[in-house]
Formats: structure tokens, C-alpha cells, sequence
């Protein structure tokens, strides 16, 4: 599920960001529609969808997902199908290879990560381990 979390009011100077590409993570065309459609609906235009991977679930680590105004510092920003993406540098290490995909559909519908890191996943798909 994406969360919309206000961002911190940036100061005169930019974020440092790195730039990545695919490699670290693809968005598929029917990811990169969702979160524009969400981006537009929430007003952020030119806002960044942040993947990261947290503490939690069954599995031991879970995919938590933000919408934001903009990167910040440290992270690694990724243009794919026409959406910025960004990944702290410990997130990375797990996601590297993905591919976000959604899915539309009633039951097992989302946003899903194609992780090729992954051991293993739990029934929910929510959480896996590495």
C-alpha cells in the first residue's frame, strides 16, 4: 500500500542525490500509470515514488512505499517508464534486479515486487526474506 507522507520543507540547497538505473529497480507501464495517476491526484506532479525495505512482516523484511515531493539526501534516484524513483542506500541492497509491477484486480490486486534477491516470500506477499 502507498502512504502519502508530507515532506520536510527543503532548505535553499538541493538534496544530494546519486543517480541509478534499471538495474537497481524497473517500473512496469502499468506501475508507472498508477503512481503517476496517484502523483496528479495528490496534487505532486513532479513527485518521486520512494521503495523501501523495512523491519517487518513474516518474512522478516516488507516493502514499505511513499509518495514525496522529493528525494532525499543520500538517496538514489531512478527514471523509469516515465517515473522517479527513489532508494535509500541500506534499501538497495535488498531491492537491486526488481521490478515493481501493479495489478489490477479484486483479489491479490497491488502493487507487487518482482525481487530476485528474495529466499523466500510469505502466502500474504507481503514480506520475504533475503
Amino acid at each position: 500500500m502507498i502512504a502519502a507522507r508530507p515532506s520536510a520543507s527543503s532548505a535553499a540547497t538541493p538534496p544530494q542525490v546519486r543517480v541509478g538505473d534499471e538495474r537497481l529497480i524497473k517500473v512496469s507501464p502499468a506501475a508507472a500509470q498508477k503512481v503517476s495517476s496517484l502523483l496528479h491526484r495528490q496534487g505532486r506532479p513532479n513527485g518521486v515514488l520512494r521503495v523501501a525495505v523495512v523491519g517487518g512482516g513474516c518474512s522478516g523484511l516488507q516493502y514499505k512505499m511513499d509518495l514525496q515531493d522529493q528525494p532525499a539526501n543520500r538517496d538514489i534516484l531512478v527514471e523509469s517508464a516515465g517515473i522517479r524513483v527513489v532508494v535509500d542506500p541500506k534499501s538497495a541492497l535488498y531491492v537491486t534486479g526488481s521490478e515493481l509491477d501493479f495489478v489490477d484486480a479484486l483479489q491479490e490486486g497491488g502493487f507487487k515486487v518482482r525481487n530476485p534477491n528474495a529466499a523466500s516470500s510469505c502466502s500474504c506477499g507481503e514480506s520475504f526474506s533475503a
